[in-house]
């Protein structure tokens, strides 16, 4: 797949109170600080994420993050379809990232690839 599902979060305006919820619906453990950002610990099967507070200036939401060679150029392909940004490209220690919202609102993360 050339653009495989990387990573999903869940982001609200009370990280403690969804870490609670996700983690009594389906047993999921955090580490990091469930109180800003929880990471699910110990993923054996499907694929990682976290649960936290949503960017300052945004609504809450659920998505999912996709590898891509070039954050900026497919932020600009997003655009060009009728998406929005939401995150321009941003380094963040370990991982490049940045987020659009398609044409009906939906966010979606970008992460880029790291050279193999």
């Amino acid at each position: 797949m050339q653009h495989p599902v990387m990573w999903f979060e869940v982001l609200g305006r009370d990280a403690a109170t969804l870490c609670q919820f996700y983690g009594g619906l389906f047993g999921w453990r955090f580490n990091g600080d469930p109180t800003k950002y929880g990471m699910v610990d110990e993923v054996n099967r499907g694929i990682p994420g976290g649960v936290g507070e949503s960017y300052p200036g945004t609504r809450p939401w659920v998505t999912f993050y996709v590898e891509t060679p070039d954050v900026t150029a497919s932020l600009a392909q997003a655009e060009r379809l009728g998406g929005k940004v939401v995150m321009p490209r941003t380094a963040l220690p370990g991982v490049t990232l940045g987020v659009f919202e398609d044409p009906e609102g939906h966010a979606v993360g970008l992460v880029e690839g790291k050279a193999a």
